[in-house]
């Protein structure tokens, strides 16, 4: 274990700009880490936390997901699915998949559509921002319609979820004013929830009204306010985010690999691999935390019962002991090498996926014809610095005229 030579600091501006190279140090020389300045532990390799991620009992998450909940011994959120280990959440896990189906998120291809064409209708190819105008902006539409939410709330949903995940380099804890978005996200599902009970619609929030879910103690029940709340803040945040950061990162990273931009213009079939290609390459998010169940030895190291850890799945994905040129970017990739961790893994991967997966694929290929050679105004890119989640805040390009 490495706690000197290697400075790993995850609420860095370094981190915030580019993790790649400590990344690669850690997977090296130090693949279990100990922060002292935070007090976590960190895996790094592909196979440590392919297994950390597996292995729910050894790590849990029912203590939180954060470094501020494990550590603090409180978390608010104790209904949502994201804070429970089995068998509560292999109960809750069934009930969602009942309305959160394929056959839901397929059908959702006309409203991602619907909202891609309205906002880049709206673009100016000569001053176009593709995070700002464009992908920051609709997919939270398309999670909160599914959802439920007004149209005069979907993009509060989505301001209130940056203002709780934003951390300025150096500050682990969330700010009073990232607390009071969360609370004003609740109060808005809360409130939609007491409308659907009283007037069901053909939404997510209604259907989730309607289900019932085996108790612990083997009775059925209806779901309360404050577990369903926490199903739609969780899904509206996956929602909200991953898809808005991984478009900023693929302009940039096409930006740099203009080759094969090119052949996914001449081949519309390679985009599915080439959103997995940058899910593994640069994914946004970056590490999920977890609270150790008992003394854990790995690496010849004793990662004590108690302790908060890291699971750095960005770090894990760019093992060359897992893929081959792990650091090159490659759309051709063999997919089969390796697990994808991008999304998680086990019990708890993402349970938006699929959907993100869905709107990542089509907003390529529209971007493919709006800007089909580009160039990006490096100067005015502006990095996030948000806790867990990597990208960019401003992605401006120059749509070159052919």
């Amino acid at each position: 274990m490495t706690r000197a030579t290697i400075d790993f600091d995850p609420f860095s501006e370094q981190h915030f700009n580019d993790p790649y190279g400590t990344y690669r140090r850690l997977r090296d020389e130090a693949p279990v880490y100990y922060s002292e300045k935070y007090n976590f532990y960190a895996l790094s390799r592909h196979a440590d936390v392919a297994a950390a991620f597996k292995d729910f009992e050894t790590y849990s998450s029912a203590y939180g997901v954060t470094l501020e909940e494990i550590q603090s011994g409180q978390h608010s959120h104790n209904k949502s699915i994201i804070w429970m280990d089995p068998p509560e959440h292999r109960r809750m896990r069934s009930l969602v998949n009942k309305v959160f189906t394929p056959r839901a998120i397929q059908a959702q291809e006309e409203v991602i559509r619907d909202r891609i064409t309205h906002y880049l209708s709206k673009a100016d190819p000569a001053n176009f921002d593709v995070v700002a105008d464009f992908s920051a902006l609709f997919p939270v539409e398309v999670i909160t319609i599914m959802l439920g939410v007004p149209e005069a709330d979907r993009q509060n949903v989505r301001l209130w979820l940056e203002t709780s995940l934003e951390r300025p380099p150096g500050r682990m804890t969330q700010s009073r004013a990232g607390n009071e978005a969360m609370m004003k996200t609740g109060a808005l599902y809360y409130n939609i929830i007491q409308e659907r009970r009283v007037e069901p619609q053909d939404d997510m929030i209604s259907r989730l009204c309607a289900v019932e879910v085996e108790r612990e103690d083997g009775t059925r029940t209806s779901l309360d306010d404050v577990e369903i709340a926490g199903f739609c803040t969780l899904l509206g945040g996956a929602g909200a985010e991953t898809v808005a950061k991984l478009l900023g990162i693929a302009t940039v990273v096409f930006s740099k690999h203009r080759d094969q931009w090119e052949q996914l213009r001449a081949d519309r079939s390679k985009i599915p691999a080439a959103v997995e290609e940058l899910l593994r390459y640069e994914g946004p998010v970056q590490y999920d935390c977890r609270y150790v169940t008992k003394d854990v030895e790995l690496h010849g190291t004793t990662i004590p019962q108690g302790a908060a850890i890291m699971l750095l799945g960005a770090a894990a994905n760019r093992d060359e002991r897992a893929f081959t040129d792990a650091e090159i970017f490659d759309i051709n990739r063999d997919r089969a090498q390796a697990q994808n961790l991008a999304f998680g893994y086990g019990i708890h991967s993402c349970l938006g996926a699929a959907l993100a997966r869905l709107e990542s694929v089509i907003a390529l290929d529209y971007l493919l014809d709006f800007m089909p050679d580009y160039e990006v105004d490096v100067a005015n890119v502006k990095r996030t610095t948000l806790t867990s989640v990597n990208g960019y805040a401003r992605v401006p390009v120059r749509v070159r005229q052919g």
